[in-house]
């Protein structure tokens, strides 16, 4: 029979692959909005961002009653110290998506503006290192990490030479300064969820290896 700890650790790790697959659909939410194609309704999209709020507050509990009334040894130690870390990485996931999908609206040229800087591109990877991220955590799977950091170069990489492309059109053409703009506002945001997937992919190090390790440093390990 499970002890009490190991009750509530399991639960703390369901509770994050939970709020994870919450996050993954709102980040495929916001590239359909991006990309101009049909997704969910404005309630859906408030549904699940209370979701993943009530979840991160079930997530605070479980924590604080571990450490509070159990005495987990370094590896649950660890593992409660990352679960925290990434629910917080989980909610920004979350927040930069419901971000992207307001400033979408803004962008009026869209489709002329997306297609001639291979925006889709773009936004396939963030998706990918969402779903990479959700896998690693999940299965606790290290092999996942180098992916991960990857993406996140190759997003980054891409969306820079995208953000020049577009401010070169901006100077070019002044129609499009709103909506390249926003547009430039929308690859940072996916920049930075790239960024978040990589904390976490950190943080799953850490559980595994009881050490901490940037993504630099563990490219150039390989």
């Amino acid at each position: 029979m499970a002890s009490h700890l190991e009750t509530e650790l399991g639960k703390l790790k369901n509770i994050i692959i939970k709020i994870g697959s919450l996050a993954e659909s709102q980040v495929s939410e916001a590239v359909k909005s991006l990309l101009s194609e049909p997704g969910s309704e404005n309630k859906e999209l408030k549904k699940t961002e209370s979701k993943i709020d009530k979840l991160d507050l079930k997530i605070d509990d479980i924590c604080q009653s571990v450490f509070a009334l159990q005495q987990p040894v370094a590896s649950d130690l660890r593992f409660i110290m990352s679960a925290m870390q990434m629910s917080n990485e989980i909610e920004r996931i979350g927040d930069l998506s419901i971000s992207i999908i307001k400033l979408t609206k803004s962008i009026k040229e869209k489709h002329e503006l997306i297609s001639k800087f291979d925006i889709a591109e773009i936004t396939s990877e963030v998706e990918m290192v969402t779903l990479k991220t959700n896998q690693c955590f999940e299965n606790l799977d290290e092999s996942i990490i180098e992916d991960i950091f990857r993406l996140n170069t190759s997003i980054k990489t891409k969306s820079a030479t995208a953000i020049e492309n577009i401010i070169s059109e901006m100077k070019n053409n002044s129609k499009t300064v709103v909506s390249g703009t926003h547009l430039i506002l929308a690859l940072k945001h996916i920049e930075r969820i790239s960024d978040h997937c990589t904390n976490i992919a950190e943080s799953v190090y850490f559980m595994i290896n009881a050490k901490t390790i940037k993504h630099e440093k563990f490219t150039d390990k390989k």
